[in-house]
């Protein structure tokens, strides 16, 4: 059966109640429900929380026995297995809907396509792909964490006009308006975690921290990249746990004494790989995805910044552009190393967004 003009309609309603949820439901997705019946919507859900009743189901429970014979519209194919809920395509395969609109099969290889399956199988037509474009933007961190168990990674930094993230004395603050620093911490509302290289904690001493008077609490790790355990014992991030979880992770080599005193103020003491002097992504990549942390915000420095582009690891970034000049050979700036000899080979964005904040330019791109 094909899809309608209403289809579309409603399944942007449905996408409008899941954003609502953005941010909140990792490893999960957002997903959003709507159940419609003689052109009445008589039922509504979004997934709130991991481990909290998926939308369908909640849409499902609020139509009752309205749900008969009427038209499901679900963001999201649902599941087909046990996890901390019960598999939903079960209790939808048995509710009597005459039709449902799926936008996008679950890339979860444990769901992909058997959701639909299912509910084709108890009679009910099934429309796919409407509005497939919200959904690979809206949940582009499960999309990744689910297939490969590493972390989506966003790249953030804040430059001057000459592409400066700090002076030559290593000033940086602020580079950036305040209405861009409010937006920032949006950005970081939205992922499990943030990360940074020992030299800006050393440098400006953060909380790393979500600063947000409606920001409600959730899972968050602040995430150290620490080589030497040079982490000061009286470091801001330190004093207050409840402020997010603190992973550093550090060679083989860095110091076992120090690592128990990290861990004595409530931190996580990590042990990766090293080469060359740095530790290994990779290697970190993979532990932040055994403690299911599906999307992290990489804030600095300029080596962190230029491990991670150099190393095509990550997926995404937003460069917060300011009309300032800067100058100044020593001056760090976001990509650094050995650049590319040829411009073929240059890290390059696609699918470009901006946006305008006072007199800043915010560049959103994948790589």
């Amino acid at each position: 059966m094909m899809k309608t003009a209403d289809d579309t309609v409603l399944m942007e309603m449905a996408y409008s109640l899941a954003e609502k949820a953005r941010g909140q439901t990792s490893p999960n997705p957002c997903v959003g429900a709507l159940i419609v019946k003689q052109g009445q919507i008589v039922g509504w859900g979004y997934h709130r929380s991991a481990g909290s009743p998926h939308a369908e189901i909640i849409a499902l429970e609020t139509a009752g026995t309205k749900a008969r014979d009427s038209i499901l519209y679900l963001t999201l194919e649902p599941c087909v297995h046990w996890g901390k809920t019960p598999p939903c395509a079960d209790r939808l395969s048995s509710a009597g809907f005459k039709r449902a609109v799926i936008s996008t099969f679950d890339p979860n290889p444990l769901v992909n396509r058997k959701g639909v399956a299912r509910l084709k199988a108890a009679g009910v037509e099934v429309v796919t792909g409407v509005l497939a474009e919200k959904q690979a933007r809206l949940n582009e961190a499960y999309n990744k964490y689910i297939v490969s168990k590493v972390p989506f990674i966003t790249l953030k930094a804040a430059v001057s006009l000459d592409g400066k993230m700090a002076t030559s004395a290593g000033q940086s603050r602020w580079i950036s308006s305040e209405e861009s620093r409010r937006f920032g911490q949006k950005l970081r509302a939205e992922q499990d975690g943030i990360m940074v290289g020992i030299n800006t904690v050393l440098a400006d001493d953060p909380r790393l921290t979500v600063r947000l008077e409606n920001f409600v609490k959730k899972r968050w790790f602040r995430i150290v990249l620490d080589a030497k355990l040079r982490l000061p014992l009286d470091a801001r991030l330190l004093k207050n746990p409840g402020e997010g979880k603190v992973l550093i992770f550090t060679g083989y080599k860095g110091s076992d004494e120090k690592a128990k005193r990290l861990e004595e103020r409530g931190t996580e003491v990590i042990r990766v790989p090293e080469r060359k002097s740095r530790l290994s992504l990779r290697a970190i990549l993979k532990e932040l995805g055994k403690r299911e942390i599906a999307s992290v915000l990489v804030e600095g420095g300029a080596a962190l910044m230029t491990s991670f582009l150099e190393q095509r690891l990550a997926d995404k970034a937003y460069i917060f552009i300011s009309p300032k000049l800067i100058g100044g050979e020593k001056a760090p700036t976001m990509f650094e190393g050995q650049g590319v000899s040829r411009l073929s080979r240059a890290a390059r964005l696609k699918d470009i967004r901006t946006l305008r904040l006072n007199d800043d330019i915010i560049l959103e791109g994948y790589f």
